[in-house]
């Protein structure tokens, strides 16, 4: 039941108790209680109808006047002429001021008896069986009588709520009219026992001289109370008037006044002022505008009960002063300004409170106190302030400045920048120079967006075209994500932030949009059905029919939006396969989109929950080829099983720091953990990557190589409908034309028609690539041994000759490689060698040792004795490496990786640098020659060492037009010079051209 049906029902249940005439009613009310016993005795001297009526009558009127036996002795006159409830009423109550508990108790009992309102035959009988409250109110124990009070209310069933109520107020009715000159205060309904309680316990406690814990009591009561103050209390409980004498019109407003003087003498003049702030804030409308004239000194025409209001409000504010001035505080708004100063916010607060309360309410000490509660984020009250200032001096710009402050700090980003906007006006109008200063330090509006929007669109550049909005189950496009972000409280604030401080940093912006924008990539195995972008687009993914694949969306999108993020990737949905710009874009960007998520989810569908460690290795996702740069590109990864709980419960914010997770990942792909913890794509060692992706599957065959794109950094066009071998061959052209490297020349299998000299299948790279092992003792060794002068100016010469040569070039399918070459002299069959469809054939060489080769290709046998008709070649592809220049562009093992690329700069540019060449050797400083010769033998000579070791090699085959062609093998060639002494007169170094 809500509190105005209580009070309906209260009041309709007592209205009609007493039955006394309006003029003798009004008497009562108003407290004329000897105009009111007049009015009595007349009436029981004249006609005696109504005496058994009118004596209980004037036996409230002598017990509101404490003359308890005249009380009694008008009841028991009435109930020996009449029984009735009002004759026994008159009775308990006068016994009860007779400190007569138990037969007050019988006459309420018996009151009982003439009514039929259930409300006053539950309060009298459980008045009966609580007489201890009584006598212990009587005995001055005032608040064990209250619990006694509040527990037998706490007994009452939910039903009889409203007798509950009336059992708590006729208690108080007797608390009254025993103590009532001291009850000041208006009742809250709900709360009447505390109220009125706290009042007289403050009053009690204050009479002894402990104001500070009287104003505490004082404190509750008004707090119990401060509802009923827009209440028609009269009209409502008049017999309650009538029958105790309840001041209730003025009694919060005295409440308040006890409490101020309480806080006053209590020496805690701060809270004093705030209490007698709050009394004036919470007066009705007329009361509050009578105040206002009291504390102004501005009505001569006041009715009694206002003069007495106006010399307690002049007299509460001439103690203050004089309280506040004995203790050294004269001037407040100067004591509020010296406690500013000293960062004492607190105390500024309530200096400025008091001056501003004791009639000092300039906009300057407004705008103080609003400077202070600022830096105190008491946000609300800063605003009232800043409205206040704007009020007492609309013209100045430091109103609405404060006023923009305040709303900022609340969050109200809009109204913030109305505000500010507002005040660049006044700024502009004003002519002093520290203005004008201020003004500069700030921007429009228009210029903070445009600075806002430049650095979206570059973030943008750089983050999936599509998203999940995980908050919604939303689709959005680069609009609908722009959108969201400039109606998000993120924009507001940062906009709010620029235009009051032209000088932030750009930093600090692209922070706000970047961790707006985080994004969750999903990296998993296709399964069947999946969602496609038309089957979420313009729905929610929450309300999808959660079957097949959908199932696996919905999962993802509620585990990213739990674990904070606002944005979701998934590749079979968020891309537009029929859009064949959007998909060459997609997959030219999808390593750096993995790379910039704040986290990637893996899931696992075929790894169940009682699996064991290992079971990451035999997942079919870990034979995916799009999965390699899917699990390398980002910096956060989380492992999850098909249901969806994290791998093997691995409590981790991130798996990549799991040494355990990563070295399993790390046996079962065989990349090392450096890589697979901070890779960095680009052209470094390509052939080892790969061979990473050499045993991967992909569904669509072109995919092999676009799956790769990402992890060299390079862009090319997506040709669907290729063929696996031309989209290899375009990436392997790619990758030696960026970067020289021909290690992704040493392969064995088939060629591809792209180019002879590039494997067919990307399964050429499996095996690992063959190299010689020679530690450094022997290299150092060897080096000892070719001490020679001869052999060291030959050596030296060759390296001045091999430094010399231009990196491999690839265009066109053409390939431009350097070689040290050796003229093959004889080619034989083998027959008896021969394996299946291959032929093996005995090869001999200028300079190298005799070797057998075996191939698909059917080769023209020549000899000595009999010409060749072709010429044939022994290659060795020149690997810069054998220089051992010092590599610049290594990072030291602890060095970070670099950061993401811009909008401008690729991810290949972002990651690598070329390497040295001799031209890049620091010149010599005079004097130090001698040590550069022996360092320049000594790595002559280690190259020297170096080419006399066994290297892989390719037959390359003339064609008519001066090309060659390479002739493919199933096993690695393995040559070697017979004589490193001679190795120069041997070799023949060239750049030749192979198609």
């Amino acid at each position: 039941m809500d509190v105005a049906s209580l009070n309906s029902r209260v009041t309709g249940n007592l209205s009609h108790v007493l039955a006394i005439n309006t003029e003798l009613r009004n008497a009562c009310i108003t407290g004329d209680l000897l105009i009111a016993e007049e009015l009595l005795t007349q009436e029981i001297q004249g006609s005696g109808v109504n005496n058994y009526q009118s004596y209980p009558n004037r036996s409230f009127v002598m017990s509101r006047k404490q003359d308890w036996d005249h009380a009694l002795q008008d009841a028991l006159e009435s109930v020996s002429l009449h029984s009735s409830l009002t004759g026994y009423i008159s009775k308990g109550i006068a016994l009860c001021g007779k400190n007569n508990p138990h037969d007050a108790i019988r006459a309420f009992d018996l009151a009982s008896l003439f009514t039929k309102r259930r409300q006053f035959l539950l309060a009298y009988s459980l008045l009966q069986h609580n007489p201890q409250a009584v006598a212990l109110f009587n005995g001055n124990q005032h608040e064990d009588a209250m619990l006694r009070v509040q527990e037998l209310a706490a007994v009452c069933p939910k039903t009889d709520t409203l007798a509950c109520r009336v059992v708590e107020v006729s208690f108080m009715y007797f608390v009254t009219s025993a103590k009532s000159r001291f009850v000041r205060d208006r009742i809250f309904l709900n709360s009447a026992r505390q109220a009125y309680l706290c009042v007289l316990l403050g009053t009690n406690v204050s009479d002894g001289g402990r104001h500070s814990e009287a104003a505490d009591h004082f404190t509750a009561a008004v707090k119990a109370s401060a509802c009923t103050s827009q209440l028609d209390i009269h009209s409502k409980y008049q017999d309650f008037v009538v029958l105790f004498g309840w001041d209730l019109e003025s009694l919060w407003q005295n409440a308040n006044k006890k409490k101020c003087d309480a806080l006053l003498r209590a020496g805690r003049l701060g809270e004093a002022v705030e209490s007698h702030r709050y009394m004036m804030d919470m007066s009705d409308e007329t009361m509050k505008a009578s105040c206002l004239e009291w504390s102004t000194g501005k009505s001569s025409l006041m009715s009694p009960g206002l003069q007495s209001s106006r010399a307690y409000n002049l007299a509460f504010m001439r103690e203050c002063n004089a309280l506040y001035a004995a203790n050294g505080v004269v001037e407040l708004g100067a004591s509020g300004d010296a406690a500013f100063a000293e960062k004492d916010y607190d105390r500024a607060i309530e200096l400025y409170s008091a001056a501003i309360e004791l009639d000092s309410a300039t906009d300057t000490i407004f705008a103080n106190r609003s400077k202070a509660r600022l830096l105190k984020m008491l946000w609300e009250d800063a605003l009232l302030d800043a409205e206040k200032v704007i009020e007492l001096n609309p013209s100045a710009y430091l109103g609405y400045q404060l006023k923009h402050e305040a709303l900022h700090g609340a969050q109200c980003y809009d109204e913030a920048i109305e505000a500010f906007q507002i005040m660049l006006l006044k700024l502009d109008e004003a002519s002093d120079s520290q203005i004008q200063k201020l003004y500069q330090h700030c921007i429009s509006p228009f210029e903070a967006e445009s600075t806002i929007r430049q650095v979206l669109h570059a973030h943008l550049d750089n983050a999936p075209l599509r998203l999940i909005n995980t908050s919604d189950g939303w689709l959005c496009d680069r609009e609908a994500q722009t959108h969201a972000f400039k109606t998000s409280a993120e924009y507001k604030e940062l906009l709010a932030s620029i235009i009051k401080n032209a000088e932030i940093k750009l930093e600090h912006i692209r922070d706000v949009v970047a961790k707006y924008f985080h994004w969750v990539m999903l990296s998993h195995r296709w399964g069947e059905k999946e969602p496609l972008l038309h089957d979420i687009q313009d729905k929610v993914v929450y309300e999808l029919d959660p079957v097949d694949s959908t199932t696996k969306l919905q999962s993802f999108c509620e585990i990213t939006r739990d674990a904070g993020f606002l944005w979701a990737w998934m590749d079979t949905c968020c891309i537009d396969q029929k859009n064949n710009v959007e998909l060459q874009k997609s997959v030219n960007s999808m390593f750096v989109w993995y790379h910039n998520s704040a986290l990637t989810i893996v899931y696992l569908s075929d790894v169940l929950p009682s699996s064991k460690s290992c079971t990451l290795a035999r997942s079919a996702w870990n034979k995916r080829g799009w999965t390699v740069q899917e699990f390398l590109a980002p910096k956060v990864i989380l492992f999850y099983q098909q249901d969806w709980t994290l791998y093997v419960d691995h409590q981790s914010t991130n798996h990549k720091e799991s040494t355990a997770i990563m070295q399993e990942l790390g046996d079962a792909t065989g990349i090392d953990l450096r890589s697979l913890i901070t890779f960095r794509p680009g052209m470094r060692n390509p052939r080892e990557k790969l061979q990473w992706a050499s045993t991967r599957i992909t569904t669509l065959q072109e995919d092999i190589a676009y799956s790769l794109f990402g992890i060299f950094g390079v862009h090319l066009p997506v040709m669907y409908g290729e063929n696996k071998r031309n989209a290899l061959g375009r990436l392997l052209q790619e990758i030696v034309a960026h970067s020289g490297d021909v290690s992704v020349l040493d392969w064995v299998g088939k060629s591809s028609e792209f180019n002879s000299c590039l494997p067919a299948e990307i399964t050429s790279y499996q095996a690992p690539p063959w190299s010689p092992s020679l530690s450094e003792d022997d290299i150092q060794t060897s080096v000892s041994s070719l001490q020679d002068a001869v052999v060291v100016e030959m050596a030296l010469g060759l390296y001045r000759e091999l430094g010399s040569l231009r990196a491999a070039r690839f265009a066109h399918r053409r390939l431009h490689v350097p070689c040290i070459a050796f003229l093959v002299t004889e080619v034989r069959g083998k027959p008896g060698l021969n394996q299946g469809a291959n032929f093996t054939y005995q090869v001999k060489a200028k300079g190298l040792h005799d070797l057998l080769i075996t191939t698909e290709d059917k080769l023209t046998q020549f000899w000595p004795g009999r010409p060749a008709l072709q010429t044939f070649y022994l290659v060795r592809p020149w690997n810069r490496d054998l220089l051992e220049l010092p590599d610049f562009a290594e990072l030291p093992s602890h060095a970070e990786p670099p950061p993401s690329p811009d909008a401008s700069q690729s991810m290949e540019e972002c990651w690598t640098s070329p390497g040295p060449s001799l031209d890049d050797i620091v010149p010599v400083p005079p004097g130090e020659e001698g040590t550069v010769d022996s360092e320049s033998h000594s790595q002559s000579l280690r190259l020297i060492v170096h080419l006399g070791q066994p290297f892989s090699a390719f037959l390359l085959a003339r064609q008519r037009g001066g090309e060659y062609k390479r002739i493919a093998s199933d096993h690695v060639i393995v040559a070697q010079v017979r004589d490193i002494t001679s190795i120069c007169d041997t070799i023949d170094v060239k750049t030749l051209e192979i198609l």
